[in-house]
């Protein structure tokens, strides 16, 4: 039997879907520590978003690689928070990183803000909604030009706009 060696993306794909039980746990709630301009009860979140949305952006949980029908939109249009609708990603900015979550290079404008996250025994950078905390995902230096950015995205946590 032959093995062949794994790309530092795809040793990454694998091992996030056999820590994705890890994952799942969530962290801290992604708004803990901090105040956003929408801020709701735990309930109010749990009634808006359903227990799927409630769990990746209340408990920054990770959906399955490959789950997401946003990973084959390539209309022309906004990715917004599916917590509270801000506009976080232009469609120009999306791009196919084989990882199985939604990926884009850049933001928009004052759409995110990031913070350290130091679960899974590693440190990464987390992505989160700039209005009302929600987690999006993670931010990785691996991402094509010209920022050579990855955010890279729960389909959970966005909604898809067309232009």
């Amino acid at each position: 039997m032959r093995i062949e060696p794994l790309s530092r993306r795809g040793f990454v794909v694998a091992g996030a879907s056999s820590a994705f039980a890890l994952a799942a746990c969530g962290n801290a709630a992604p708004a803990a520590g901090r105040r956003f301009e929408v801020n709701l009860t735990a309930a109010e979140w749990r009634k808006r978003l359903g227990p799927q949305r409630y769990h990746v952006l209340r408990e920054a949980g990770t959906e399955f690689p490959n789950t997401s029908p946003l990973n084959k939109e390539h209309r022309r249009g906004t990715f917004a928070c599916a917590g509270c609708g801000l506009p976080l990603f232009a469609s120009a900015t999306k791009f196919d990183s084989g990882t199985g979550w939604p990926s884009f290079f850049r933001p928009l404008p004052k759409a995110v803000v990031t913070r350290a996250d130091r679960s899974l025994l590693m440190e990464r950078t987390e992505v989160l909604c700039r209005r009302c905390g929600g987690h999006l995902g993670h931010l990785f230096e691996d991402g094509p030009r010209p920022t050579g950015l990855r955010y890279c995205m729960n389909g959970l946590a966005l909604k898809f706009e067309p232009a």
